[in-house]
């Protein structure tokens, strides 16, 4: 694609990203002009495709109390230039460390579609209901474990999260959504086949518990 249309790529990336992190102000740097000014209204937007991308822009813009979108000299945006260079790399030259999104198709090309919730309840439901409610297992000793650990763990914008020993608040995940991200970061495209320990450390890394 064009470099505008990847420079849209990245933008609407990194709005997702903040809104599920919970940013409630956003200052996006881009040295694209044409970008910058389409999202900000200064130029027109003619073709179609551009047009797609300036409405997915705005709708995520309610997503935010303040969203600012700046225009700065490519020679001040080195790390976009860095991340650009990937599509010349082999993965296999990554560190293990470098974690990688591949977008299998454009953002104005996919299809939207509803989110299930699983059904049935998790390990994460006790938690939940606890934290939500008040309310605890029948069972003595379950409630007695519910009760003392929720100090690590809080509820955010409807999603259960927690606290790290040395990292941020962690988003936990259902059994089938931790074995589907165990398989994809082990042998997936960007797979390291590593083992169980550096595994795990792997998907912690990624805000994951």
């Amino acid at each position: 694609m064009s470099n505008n249309k990847a420079e849209y790529e990245a933008l609407l990336t990194g709005l997702h990203l903040a809104k599920k992190m919970g940013a409630k102000a956003v200052t996006a740097l881009t040295d694209s002009r044409l970008v910058a000014n389409q999202v900000n209204g200064s130029f027109e937007v003619r073709d179609q495709r551009m047009g797609k991308y300036v409405k997915m822009v705005k709708h995520l813009v309610g997503s935010f109390e303040q969203l600012t979108i700046k225009q700065i000299p490519r020679s001040k945006n080195k790390r976009a230039d860095a991340l650009s260079k990937f599509e010349f790399m082999c993965f296999d030259q990554l560190s293990k460390k470098v974690l990688v999104e591949v977008l299998r198709e454009r953002s104005i090309d996919e299809q939207q579609v509803n989110t299930l919730a699983p059904t049935g309840p998790t390990w994460r439901t006790p938690f939940r209901e606890y934290l939500q409610r008040g309310v605890l297992p029948d069972d003595h000793g379950k409630a007695r474990k519910i009760r003392i650990k929720p100090p690590s763990y809080a509820m955010v914008n409807g999603e259960l999260y927690k606290k790290g020993f040395k990292t941020p608040w962690l988003k936990c995940v259902d059994q089938a959504k931790g074995r589907e991200m165990l398989q994809e970061a082990h042998s997936g495209q960007v797979g390291a086949h590593e083992g169980a320990r550096a595994l795990t450390g792997n998907v912690l890394r990624m805000g994951v518990y």
